[in-house]
């Protein structure tokens, strides 16, 4: 079998940022990395689920909406993968991940898809945990730019 494209990523070199991943066709997949692979900081299961509810709700509600593919964590607990449609530039894509970021940062209320009949793991949620991750990343993405999005070589 041939190697997939994300394996190919040395990992030591992958700082926390947002890096364009890989593009199919119409369909760019960005890798907004949250934790320094490899480094023994991961993100905890419960908060990562929440910050997957909240992130997904408020990028499938944006201006970018009709353009979001999907979001979703990665397996390795490192990040989450957002896939967009190629009419979203690079300067939107960043724009659309720090407006999610600063909704989850300072989200309160109930998490929206977290009922049994909505979530096949209703009771594995943590707000505080999501809140924390979502403001660490909004310090990193402060400065980043589109040019900042390839991955180190």
């Amino acid at each position: 079998m041939e190697r997939i494209a994300s394996f190919t990523v040395n990992h030591d070199l992958l700082e926390k940022g947002m890096y364009v991943s890989r593009i199919d066709g119409d369909a760019v997949t960005y890798d907004i990395r949250m934790k320094k692979p490899n480094a023994g900081d991961y993100l905890p299961v419960p908060a990562a689920h929440t910050f997957e509810h909240l992130f997904a709700t408020y990028a499938r509600n944006s201006a970018w909406a009709k353009s979001v593919l999907y979001v979703g964590p990665m397996g390795c607990r490192t990040g989450f993968y957002l896939l967009l449609r190629d009419d979203v530039s690079r300067a939107d894509a960043l724009r659309l991940v720090r407006e999610a970021f600063a909704f989850v940062a300072g989200f309160s209320g109930p998490i929206p898809g977290a009922t049994r009949q909505e979530c096949g793991n209703y009771l594995e949620h943590d707000l505080a945990g999501a809140k924390a991750v979502a403001e660490d990343m909004l310090a990193v993405l402060a400065a980043w730019t589109p040019e900042k999005m390839r991955y180190a070589e």
